[in-house]
């Protein structure tokens, strides 16, 4: 079978996009889904994302991890699906759509795709860290020096490790360097190792940073290794809501490959 795709990113979080309205993607084969994220002898990516029906909305996204593995929630992913929805003539510059952790809104303005995230009313402290579930879940310590840190030892211990073993949580080291800038790294489960960026994580921190008072301001710019995004939020009693992760979702390349 020949397979069309797409190639896209949000601040170097990479996907393989497919166009599945027709559901001929054969989702069940875990190892197919593996293998065309594998770097060395797929395509190359940090999950795969498919792009389906809607009884009631614009289309719904289906994401599965590099490992082959349905994921839970990508904003970075969910971004990259809106502006490849906007390229295949689904949307125009305003979505509605379907996905894991349930319904989102989008909108892109000046090439920037501004992606509505869950409400979150629980952002959980202890003694060394926080845990925020953002769509996925998400661990977050602070650290004086970000770019010092061991991501991928300590990140793979902590995500393994009490109280999150093979269910995992994503593993997110932060550096703050401004009143509302903060510096993110993070760890990736179902990826199991550093990515670039991750929007659910960059999505956790903000949301962390306002709840512990280290920013008053309710809209952050989170700088990772692949580039800088925004998230804007409203804060309401103990909920955060209205929620956007903000950046530019890049098409790289389109291609097609015999699986």
């Amino acid at each position: 079978m020949k397979l069309e795709f797409c190639k896209y990113q949000g601040a170097g979080n990479d996907f393989i996009m497919i166009d599945n309205r027709s559901l001929f993607f054969p989702k069940i084969n875990s190892d197919l889904i593996a293998g065309l994220c594998d770097r060395k002898f797929g395509i190359g990516a940090d999950g795969l994302i498919l792009v389906e029906p809607s009884e009631k909305y614009d289309f719904t996204m289906v994401y599965y991890n590099a490992d082959g593995k349905p994921g839970t929630m990508c904003g970075n992913g969910g971004r990259c699906t809106v502006a490849y929805a906007n390229r295949l003539g689904i949307i125009d510059d305003t979505a509605v759509f379907d996905a894991v952790d349930g319904l989102h809104e989008a909108f892109i303005k000046a090439e920037r795709v501004h992606l509505k995230m869950a409400d979150v009313s629980t952002v959980q402290e202890f003694k060394d860290h926080l845990f925020v579930n953002t769509g996925s879940p998400h661990h977050i310590t602070f650290v004086d020096t970000v770019s010092n840190t061991d991501v991928y030892n300590l990140g793979r211990s902590i995500r393994y490790g009490a109280p999150y073993f093979d269910e995992g949580a994503n593993v997110n080291f932060v550096e703050q360097e401004g009143p509302a800038t903060f510096k993110v790294r993070t760890y990736e489960r179902g990826v199991e190792n550093e990515t670039l960026s991750c929007g659910t994580g960059v999505t956790a921190v903000a949301l962390a940073s306002h709840k512990i008072k280290k920013t008053s301001a309710n809209k952050l710019t989170l700088n990772t290794l692949g580039g800088s995004l925004e998230v804007s939020f409203e804060p309401d009693n103990n909920t955060y809501k209205n929620v956007f992760l903000i950046g530019e979702a890049t098409f790289v390349f389109k291609g097609e490959i015999s699986v």
